[in-house]
């Protein structure tokens, strides 16, 4: 059984530069976010963090940003569509920081019309990590700022004010240990 995770966003794309949310639209790394991730690629087989696979969403951001950790680690890579960010509906594409935005994350049964509810969000991404937990292996999770919430959520208690006040910077990797 697993004992641990690592988790890290991915690198900085088009959309963090604009301050729009990104969500399942495809937004694609800049040159930045490439080296951001080559740079944590190298960070991880230099402290030889004790990974056996890097598990990523399917959109191009994280994939992308999984492919360049892969490349300079030598670790393999499987594509985990469960690590999809969320849909944020009618709020794709709009501002980060808009203040309809910040009050309609409070509600977690929302699905921001023809979006996915955070409650949806986080059913998928439990149910992977018990997957993980069962695994003899140590997985890293490359994916977004949305699911950075979640799997925190299934390790630490956090209010509704911490849970959507909660990020991580593109490429910043965290470690969570199984209880």
């Amino acid at each position: 059984m697993a004992s641990e995770i690592y988790f890290t966003r991915h690198g900085q794309t088009v959309w963090n530069v604009e301050n729009k949310i990104c969500g399942a639209t495809d937004s694609p790394l800049t040159q930045q976010g490439r080296r951001q991730a080559i740079e944590l690629g190298e960070k991880i087989r230099l402290e030889k963090l004790p990974i056996d696979r890097i598990l990523c969403s399917p959109l191009s951001r994280a994939a992308d940003t999984a492919r360049c950790i892969a490349d300079v680690t030598g670790l393999p890579l499987t594509v985990e569509p469960r690590l999809m960010e969320q849909n944020f509906g009618r709020f794709e594409g709009t501002p980060r920081d808009g203040a309809e935005f910040s009050t309609a994350k409070a509600n977690f049964v929302e699905s921001f019309e023809g979006g996915e509810s955070m409650l949806r969000v986080a059913a998928r991404i439990y149910t992977l990590l018990d997957e993980l937990r069962e695994r003899p292996e140590t997985c890293l999770l490359v994916a977004h700022n949305g699911i950075a919430r979640v799997v925190n959520s299934y390790f630490y208690d956090m209010t509704n004010a911490e849970y959507a006040a909660f990020g991580i910077r593109n490429c910043e990797i965290r470690r969570y240990t199984f209880r």
